[in-house]
Order: structure tokens, then sequence, then C-alpha cells
């Protein structure tokens, strides 16, 4: 299946946004070595009921993204790295613009399962994918991909350094809101980042940081590694997870999220079949929101990185000895670290120890739960998406990052429980399915 592309169309605000080139900081959790790689994935939107009468959602997205880049210019920007100490920094020149990719596919979106189950070769056709230099110059290009049915998806590759996941939906959330026709957007940016999540004066640790990051000037995160990493989806079905679940209430005595449950089991399965040396040290890794945590609270508007990596650690023999309902039950208390002295230890450890190579080490798997993150509320006009698929490899440190992903609402009624996309080593495929049949038949040692 063929996806054709066009030249990349520039966008611009479409009116300036400022007079003079400027230089804009960043927070230290922007600029955190782990920020480095773009975030891209893709939404994809179903077609309307006549839709030959209806205008190109090529158009109508490259209007509202001019509209909304006024508020939102910094995505115009460049970044570079200061001399003084190799952090980034967002240059905002006059005359800047976010490129867009046109393309057109002459098939159905049904034909690909609304992308549910589609190859990764064909939906890396639906997002951009830029070297590094150009990430650098463009931290943010998008793709809008047209399908024979009327559908088509937006793929978008936005610089981790700029924002997270929550700050590019607000983002794409206003320019939904100017597509659909609103006079002005419902939350107003807000930037401030160095003075809003700047370091404490002095910089001071109260939280043992350091017993989960590690020092070293010459790691560099997401190293290549000599072993191919592939993708992997699991289905996990309701009637296992219920019964999974009440198995480690009945062993424990405590109740598991789903996060918690099914990532200590993922988390042990993956370091099973990648035959990690018992003594090595492994870490489960999770992002959680700051926003409302930090006192006083981020501003509705922040769209900066407003997340902090939470860390469970242990050696990969403690981790395949452990009864699961132990290892959820670590994540499940890693939360309690959450508050706002671990967030201000965790930006004056970097403020302190930058150029020390602030690291999380080798064997990091990192997790996180996109099903309930609000990507509907990106509507363009005709609907919000019905699939949403992440397409990025390096996340918190990790090179195998676990992505929870909810069934496209075009499958809905045909599909129960949801989807795990995970990335592994080569080698090591083979064993986390042998792994994986273990918990859809109740098969292992809780």
């Amino acid at each position: 299946m063929d996806v054709k592309t066009s030249p990349p169309t520039t966008v611009y605000p479409y009116q300036p946004p400022f007079t003079d080139d400027h230089i804009l900081p960043l927070s230290h959790l922007d600029t955190d070595r782990n920020m480095n790689v773009p975030f891209r994935y893709v939404r994809a939107y179903a077609s309307a009921v006549n839709h030959h009468h209806l205008p190109d959602p090529f158009d109508v997205i490259t209007a509202a993204l001019s509209t909304a880049l006024v508020k939102y210019y910094p995505y115009t920007g460049s970044l570079h790295r200061r001399t003084l100490d190799g952090r980034f920094e967002l240059h905002c020149t006059a005359g800047g613009g976010v490129p867009v990719i046109p393309a057109n596919a002459d098939f159905p979106l049904s034909s690909v399962d609304y992308l549910d189950n589609a190859d990764e070769r064909f939906i890396e056709l639906l997002v951009p994918n830029p070297d590094q230099e150009t990430r650098l110059t463009h931290p943010l290009m998008l793709q809008v991909t047209r399908f024979s049915c009327g559908g088509y998806t937006l793929g978008a590759c936005v610089h981790h350094v700029l924002c997270d996941g929550l700050g590019a939906t607000l983002f794409f959330n206003a320019m939904a809101e100017v597509a659909r026709g609103a006079g002005e957007v419902t939350v107003q940016p807000v930037w401030d980042r160095s003075k809003l999540l700047g370091p404490r004066e002095p910089a001071r640790t109260e939280f043992p940081i350091e017993e989960v990051l590690c020092l070293d000037e010459k790691f560099v995160p997401y190293m290549e590694l000599n072993e191919e990493v592939v993708r992997e989806c699991v289905h996990v079905k309701d009637e296992w997870l219920d019964r999974f679940k009440t198995l480690l209430k009945q062993r424990s005595g405590l109740s598991f999220t789903t996060f918690e449950a099914l990532g200590a089991f993922l988390w042990q399965a993956r370091v099973k079949a990648t035959k990690v040396p018992r003594e090595e040290k492994v870490k489960f890794a999770y992002a959680i929101n700051i926003r409302k945590l930090v006192k006083p609270p981020l501003p509705a508007g922040y769209w900066g990185n407003g997340c902090v990596p939470m860390y469970v650690q242990l050696t990969a023999g403690e981790l395949i000895d452990k009864p699961i309902w132990e290892t959820a039950e670590m994540i499940k208390n890693s939360k309690r670290n959450a508050t706002n002295e671990y967030v201000h230890s965790f930006i004056d450890f970097q403020e302190l120890n930058y150029a020390k190579g602030i690291n999380a080490g080798k064997r990091v798997s990192a997790f996180t739960d996109w099903r309930h993150l609000g990507h509907s509320t990106v509507d363009f006009g005709w609907g919000g998406p019905v699939t949403v698929i992440p397409l990025s490899r390096n996340l918190l440190g990790s090179f195998e990052p676990c992505f929870f992903l909810p069934y496209s609402e075009a499958s809905q009624g045909k599909k129960d429980g949801f989807k795990v996309l995970l990335y592994l080593q080569a080698s090591a495929v083979i064993g986390f399915r042998g792994e994986m049949e273990k918990f859809g038949s109740m098969e292992f040692a809780i």
C-alpha cells in the first residue's frame, strides 16, 4: 500500500507574533538529556458522511495551525545549545513557520483497520521522520494524509524538549477549537518555564534522587544497540485481566490498578526473555504528571514538559524470584514518592549534575498508559480521532518503551480489553511470547 507525499508546505502565523528576534529559556525538565528525542504519533480520523461536499482536511488543518501559531509561536523557533553549559534554548526568529506535508492514499482507512493492526512500516509513512538536524531547526512537523474514503490521518513529529504529550495536546486542542469556528482558544498558553520550574536557591536534593539515577559523562541516552529492537503487539482481554487482578488480591490482600498489575507482569516477562544477568540492576520507569502536584500548581495553559520520571529498581534476579504481587506493590508504593519535594529535588539534581551525564542506566523498561489521555477532544470538525498510535521508540531513558493503548473506536463492540504495544530486543521475542501465553492461560507463579 502506497502513500504519495508532496513537498512540504510551510505554514506561518497568520499575523506576526513578535517583532524582535529573541531567545526563550527552557526548564530543567525540558533540557533533561532524555528529552533530546522527537516523539512521533498519528491520529486517524474516519470519513464523515457526505465527505465529498466538505472542505479538504489539509486546508482546514493548515488554516487552524496558522491561527494557533500566533499564540504558540515557539513551535516556529529552532533549538540551539548554549555555549555556557550545553543546555538547549529556543531561538525565535521573525518569519519562522511549521512544515506540513500533504499526502494521499488511494484506498480507504477501513482497509488498514483504521491503523488498529496496521503494519509499522505502513504507519511510518504517515508521520514525518526528519533527521537530527532538521528536528532542531523544525521542532514541529506535521503530515496530513487523505484517504479515498474521505478519512484522513494527522501525523506529528514534536521535539520532546519543547513539550510532553499533554503539552502537545493543549496545542492540538487549540488548533481544533479554531477549526471548529472558535474566535479564541479556551486555554491561553503559558511559557515562563525557567521561572515556574527553575532550580531553588540554593539548589538542594532533599529526596535521595541519586539512589535511582547514575552519573556518567560518557553516557549517551538511547545509545544504539548491537541488536535489532522490534515492535510487538499484545492483546489483553478483559477476562484475563480481571482474573489476574483477582488472583493478586487473593495473595496480597491488596487491590491493584491495571497499570500496576500488568506492568509488573510485563516487566518480569521482558527481563526473563532478555536473559539479563541476575546481578544487574533493572528499572521500571514511568512518568507522573506534576502540573497539580507542585506548589503552587502550574497554570492550566502551561505546555512545557510537566512530568517527572518515577522508578522502581531491583536486580534482575530479585525481579524474577519475587512473587508478582510484591513487584506490583512496589510499583504502587512508588507513587507515594510523587511529592512537591521529589519534583524540586529532581530539578535541583539536574541543576547540580547536568554536566556529569545524568542517566537512569542501561536496563530501563519504560511504561506509559495512553488509554485515558483525552485524544478524542482533538476534533477538527468531523469528530475526534478513532485511533491514536505512537511511533516513539525512546522514552524515559528506555529504548524499549511499552504503551497501553485502547482499540480504535471504529472497532468498538468487536473487541474487548486493550492492546499493549512494546519494543523488544529481537532475540527476546520468542521468550516474551511464551511468557504472555502463560498470562492468557494463568500458568504462572503469583
